[in-house]
C-alpha cells in the first residue's frame, strides 16, 4: 500500500481526508480547510451522533440558509450567537491601550444615511424619551480630531430599527452622519434606546430556546467612527443600568464600551439645546488609533 494513501477508517479518518488536498489552487483556502476538517472529525468523534442526530444538524443549516434573504442574515445571527463574530472581530481589531474599542457591526446598518447637522434630531417620529448626545473624537493623546465621520444608529423606543418595520417606521428614523468640528466635537438629538430580543422565530431563536439561553440585546447606541489617517472603530454604547448587559445574545458588551445614561430636569438647559424636559443625555467619547 502506498503510504500516502489512506483508505478510510474511524481511526484515520482526517488522514484519509486531508491525503486527497496535494495540489491547492488556493492555499489560504487549504489551510483553513484542513483546520476545519482537523475539528469537525474531533467534534464527531467527541459526541457520536446518531444518524437522526447529524439529519436534525444538516436540516438546522438548511433551514438556516433558508431563512435569509435581503433583508435578514441567519448565518451571520448563527455566528453572533455563538460567539464567533467577536471572536473574529478582537482578532482583526487589536489596538493599543486607550483607543475606543470594538464591537459587533450587527445587522442593521444601512448606507445612504444622510448627512446631519449639529444639533439636529436623528428622530423621525417623535416618539420616546427624548435623549442629548454629544461627545468628541481624538487621538491617544487628547487631540481632537477634526473632520471625522461620525456614522450612528439605535433602536427605536419600542426595540426595533427603521428597516426591520419599513411600513411602520419612517426611512433613516434613527439614523445620522455628523461630521466633528474643529474641537472633535459634535452633538444631536435622538432617544433613549431600548433592549430588544434578537430574532427568535428561525433556526437560530429555536437553538437558543433549546439550550436555555436568553434571546436579548441591553441597550445600546452603534457607531461606526473614521477619519483619514485613523483606524476606523465599528463600535457601541451600552446604558449601564439596562439589565441584560451580563447576557448578551451576541457577546457584545464591553466594559469600556458601558456608558452612563444620565436623567436631567432642567427647563432652561433643555430650551437651550432645543429638547423636550425632562430629557436624558450621554456622552459619546471615541478615541481613533492613528494608522500605523
Amino acid at each position: 500500500m502506498n503510504k500516502d494513501v489512506y483508505y478510510f477508517t474511524e481511526e484515520n479518518s482526517v488522514e484519509a481526508v486531508l491525503s486527497r488536498i496535494v495540489d491547492p489552487k488556493n492555499t489560504r483556502l487549504a489551510e483553513v480547510m484542513r483546520s476545519v476538517i482537523k475539528h469537525l472529525h474531533a467534534i464527531v468523534k467527541e459526541v457520536e451522533p446518531t444518524y437522526v442526530e447529524w439529519e436534525a444538524a444538516i436540516e438546522f443549516l438548511t433551514a438556516t440558509g433558508k431563512m435569509c434573504d435581503d433583508r435578514r442574515q441567519e448565518f451571520i445571527l448563527l455566528s453572533d450567537v455563538l460567539g464567533v463574530s467577536m471572536l473574529v472581530d478582537a482578532i482583526n481589531t487589536r489596538r493599543p491601550s486607550g483607543a475606543t474599542e470594538n464591537t459587533v457591526l450587527g445587522p442593521f446598518h444601512v448606507s445612504g444615511v444622510p448627512n446631519r447637522e449639529h444639533g439636529d434630531t436623528i428622530s423621525q417620529d417623535g416618539l420616546g424619551e427624548p435623549l442629548y448626545v454629544y461627545g468628541r473624537v481624538t487621538d491617544p493623546s487628547g487631540k481632537p480630531v477634526a473632520g471625522a465621520i461620525v456614522d450612528t444608529w439605535q433602536a427605536s423606543h419600542d426595540g426595533f430599527y427603521d428597516n426591520q418595520k419599513p411600513d411602520e417606521k419612517p426611512e433613516h428614523n434613527l439614523r445620522g452622519i455628523f461630521i466633528t468640528d474643529e474641537n472633535g466635537a459634535f452633538w444631536y438629538r435622538a432617544v433613549k434606546p431600548s433592549h430588544y430580543g434578537i430574532p427568535n422565530d428561525g433556526p437560530v431563536g429555536k437553538m437558543l430556546e433549546g439550550l436555555g439561553r436568553d434571546n436579548m440585546r441591553p441597550a445600546h447606541i452603534h457607531y461606526i467612527v473614521s477619519a483619514p489617517g485613523y483606524e476606523t472603530i465599528t463600535t457601541h454604547l451600552f446604558d449601564s443600568k439596562c439589565p441584560f448587559l451580563e447576557n448578551d445574545a451576541v457577546f457584545g458588551v464591553k466594559e469600556s464600551l458601558i456608558t452612563e445614561f444620565e436623567q436631567n430636569d432642567d427647563p432652561e438647559k433643555a430650551a437651550s439645546i432645543k429638547m423636550e424636559n425632562p430629557f436624558w443625555s450621554v456622552e459619546a467619547n471615541f478615541v481613533l488609533s492613528p494608522l500605523s
